[in-house]
């Protein structure tokens, strides 16, 4: 469910922040009563440091306590590596102006081979009481994984957080809980700045600045320490598929984040078949009633492959669904690692809606085979002849000076046959001005209801060449089209009906096409990945009722002049025979019936003057005809004699 470069990186940021937090968590303020008894504010130092916290050990070869009334001694006991008196109860004896650390390490053994050393450079904790540290700064870190299969290095700037509460971030990361209490916030911002770290596989990760605010979290049962080791681990021994979902279950309830600012990101993978490229300029997250997320200037590049999007905004994203599906698989019998397809669905956060605007993609055009030189007809000879047209003449006491490979072609002169001119390679652009898409309440991993608009869609006509139907355009003369689309459905799963509110695909000096109606037969197991959705659809569903509207805005001009070459008549012969087809030919394919009269005699309408053409079908029966039915029918008239139908033109 995690790749393992994931799981790397998250354990690497997770035991980076929890070495320095405890480690400078040493330091909280005496009660009262004892400072009035102690030694005068002093500074204090000792030397080889070494704390074992669960999988990760921490190193200190020095650390200074500057104001502080606490001696050497006292100090070192606190610091004491094998001490059974409690985390929580040491930092109650301690108080310091500040906590100075010039190297600290914080060195993580697994899950597996995986060993990694973050170091960190120049380490203070500023104004220690209480339990809490008002500044905690590092100038900067070294990350290193030398082992393993998740090999990789990496580099932190300053990194900088505000308010901690060390007592807090003790409790969450070592003692367990029933993960219902309340949120204990561990600090009030954090910033890390200039990150970069490379894998052995070539993929490098670059963040100019991270921001965080408002981190916290409740206590679980296994601890964050113990919980964050399982889900690292996955479905690896000893580690189980329950156990998995239930700490991961735990780890999502028990986080509180209230905004995260992350800008300058950018990923980049040297693959074999061409170097990938994605960035974002700023991504930032924010918490509450109304939460969501924000990236903006998005860039992916591949070769003369690029795609940029201005701005895509998630909102209303709840984890809630995610964490009922792990909780049901926590509580279930089976033990298989881990999750089918449709456990998969069901895992997927609740997502309200998703905007974005000026999206454009740049796909290069396939390039011209080279053109073979032209044959000289003449015989081939060993060399030139003199006095032959264009052959070189022999020169005295000098020898000939050639160009070199990379001349600039500014170099060359007019008419030099040398001349090289570079036109970059010609692109075809995918645009879309602006995209919507809503989402009703999920019901087992499906949204209930949903919208899609967008607008300002523009393509090469090319790319649709072949394709059914609207493949047809390029021939009709359009270069590029510039559609607006519209998809609204809802799905009611207790009447297992499909309800196609509004499709509608409007093209510029195309037309419009709006369709609604209702499937029967449709429910939520359509998507759960047992059958082939194609498959499930043909068995179970079936049409209940259809409107379609058909609007022309310049297609059908295009389509009759078109028609009208390739059959040497004049557009206006044309049109009459279409008239008398449809208003001959199609009753007698549908049946003749009245039904089928009315829909020759409104395409009749429609071919005369185009404008609007409305078509209303309604089963006759309540359950509709079953798709299965309209693939096995005779013949046009025997669906037709099923359904109430009403066209009319203009």
């Amino acid at each position: 469910m995690i790749h393992p470069k994931v799981r790397s990186r998250l354990r690497s940021a997770l035991a980076a922040s929890c070495a320095i937090l405890c480690l400078a968590g040493a330091a909280a303020p005496a009660p009262l009563a004892a400072q009035e008894g102690a030694a005068a504010v002093q500074d204090v130092t000792i030397t080889d440091v070494m704390l074992p916290l669960g999988g990760t050990l921490l190193r200190a070869p020095k650390l200074t306590a500057s104001g502080t009334r606490l001696s050497k001694d006292e100090l070192a006991a606190i610091l004491k590596s094998d001490s059974s008196e409690p985390w929580e109860a040491r930092l109650a004896r301690l108080d310091a102006g500040s906590l100075t650390i010039p190297v600290l390490s914080s060195e993580h053994a697994g899950p597996g081979d995986d060993r990694q050393t973050v170091t960190y450079r120049d380490v203070v904790a500023r104004d220690v009481k209480a339990g809490r540290v008002g500044e905690l700064t590092a100038a900067g870190a070294t990350v290193s994984a030398v082992t393993g299969p998740n090999r990789g290095y990496g580099t932190y700037g300053r990194v900088r957080a505000t308010d901690l509460d060390l007592a807090a971030l003790n409790r969450l990361y070592t003692v367990p809980g029933d993960g219902k209490g309340p949120v204990q916030k561990v600090y009030g911002t954090i910033q890390v700045s200039d990150v970069t770290y490379s894998d052995a596989r070539g993929t490098t990760v670059k963040i100019a600045h991270l921001n965080g605010r408002d981190l916290g979290g409740r206590q679980i049962p296994d601890g964050w320490n113990g919980a964050f080791e399982i889900v690292a681990a996955g479905f690896q021994a000893p580690n189980d598929r329950r156990t998995f979902a239930a700490s991961a279950a735990d780890l999502i309830e028990a986080t509180a984040l209230g905004s995260l600012d992350m800008q300058g990101l950018s990923v980049s993978n040297t693959d074999p078949q061409g170097p990938v490229l994605f960035e974002i300029e700023r991504a930032t997250y924010a918490a509450g009633p109304e939460s969501g997320t924000v990236l903006e200037n998005t860039t992916v590049s591949r070769g003369s492959l690029r795609a940029h999007l201005g701005r895509l905004a998630l909102s209303n994203v709840s984890l809630a669904p995610t964490v009922e599906a792990l909780r049901k698989a926590a509580a279930g019998s089976e033990n298989r690692p881990g999750f089918s397809d449709a456990e998969m669905r069901s895992l997927t956060p609740a997502l309200g809606g998703m905007t974005l605007t000026d999206l454009s993609i740049d796909l290069p055009l396939d390039p011209e085979p080279p053109k073979a030189a032209p044959q000289d007809p003449r015989p081939a000879t060993r060399g030139p002849a003199p006095g032959r047209p264009g052959s070189a003449k022999p020169t005295e006491g000098k020898v000939a000076e050639s160009k070199p490979a990379d001349a600039k072609a500014s170099d060359a002169k007019p008419g030099d046959p040398l001349a090289v001119t570079i036109t970059p390679p010609p692109i075809r652009r995918i645009a879309l001005r602006e995209a919507a898409l809503s989402f009703g309440p999920p019901q087992d991993g499906v949204p209930t209801a949903s919208r899609l608009t967008l607008t300002g869609l523009s393509l090469p006509a090319e790319l649709v060449a072949g394709a059914p139907i609207i493949g047809a355009l390029p021939a009709y003369g359009y270069r590029e089209l510039n559609l607006d689309v519209v998809a609204d459905a809802a799905l009611d799963g207790k009447a297992r009906d499909l309800s196609l509110r509004d499709v509608t695909v409007t093209g510029r000096e195309i037309g419009t096409v709006r369709l609604t109606g209702t499937l029967g037969g449709i429910g939520p197991e359509l998507f759960n990945g047992t059958l082939p959705a194609a498959t499930m659809l043909m068995f179970s569903g079936s049409a209940k009722s259809l409107d379609l509207t058909i609007e022309n805005a310049g297609l059908f001009e295009r389509f009759l002049t078109a028609q009208s070459k390739d059959l040497s008549l004049k557009p206006d012969e044309l049109r009459k025979e279409y008239v008398t087809a449809s208003l001959l030919g199609i009753p007698v394919i549908l049946g003749n019936t009245a039904a089928a009269k009315g829909i020759g005699a409104a395409m009749g309408q429609f071919v005369m003057k185009p404008g609007k053409l409305v078509l209303h079908a309604k089963s006759k029966e309540p359950a509709g005809i079953g798709f299965i039915d309209i693939g096995a029918a005779r013949s046009p008239a025997a669906l037709l004699d099923r359904l109430d139908v009403e066209a009319k033109a203009n």
